[in-house]
């Protein structure tokens, strides 16, 4: 039975470091912090001016009504959220996958490659939508994969001539097939 070495290596050490010195920035924040006072009010009496603020205290305003929302706002807000945490963990685990320790050099280009077509996607979305808002729409969300887009677009009704625009301006930016783009609309 082979027994395992520990070899200590510079990414180790550097890690190391790293981690060190976090824990190091976080004790002076720690320490640096200004002590909240052990009384149970949550007043504050200024020196200047000797008047006492009540900090803590919450008051409703309208509470009896409620705001009336936009549901395609709210999707909107929402879509660009879920896809920006997909993208995080997708460029998360890239980055994981290219730091990690045992990879033969063309496994580190094929990674890499994957990452640089991930920034790509991300920089093509950015682009669709800004085009597509500047033509005159309220809002879009643009999801590409590389085989596939599919664009959201927040509209009252869409007719051929601005469908064959949202789709030109996807054939521009990216390398996928007419027949993979596909058009969504919100009201």
């Amino acid at each position: 039975m082979k027994r395992p070495t520990v070899i200590i290596g510079k990414k180790q050490i550097i890690m190391t470091c790293l981690t060190l010195m976090l824990a190091v920035a976080v004790y002076i924040n720690y320490a640096a912090a200004p002590k909240l006072s052990d009384s149970p009010s949550d007043t504050v009496e200024t020196a200047e001016m000797g008047d006492t603020v009540n900090y803590g205290e919450t008051e409703f305003v309208n509470a009896d009504a409620e705001p009336a929302q936009d549901v395609s706002a709210d999707y909107f807000a929402q879509a660009r959220l879920d896809k920006m945490n997909n993208r995080d963990e997708a460029v998360q685990t890239l980055q994981t996958i290219i730091g990690g320790g045992d990879l033969t050099e063309n496994e580190m280009v094929v990674n890499a490659l994957d990452a640089v077509e991930v920034s790509k996607l991300i920089e093509s979305e950015g682009t669709i939508e800004s085009l597509v808002k500047a033509q005159g729409f309220d809002d879009c969300v643009a999801y590409l994969d590389g085989e596939t887009a599919k664009v959201v677009i927040k509209t009252d009704g869409l007719d051929k001539a601005q469908a064959a625009s949202v789709k030109e301006i996807i054939l521009d930016e990216t390398n996928i097939p007419a027949e993979n783009i596909r058009i969504f609309e919100v009201k």
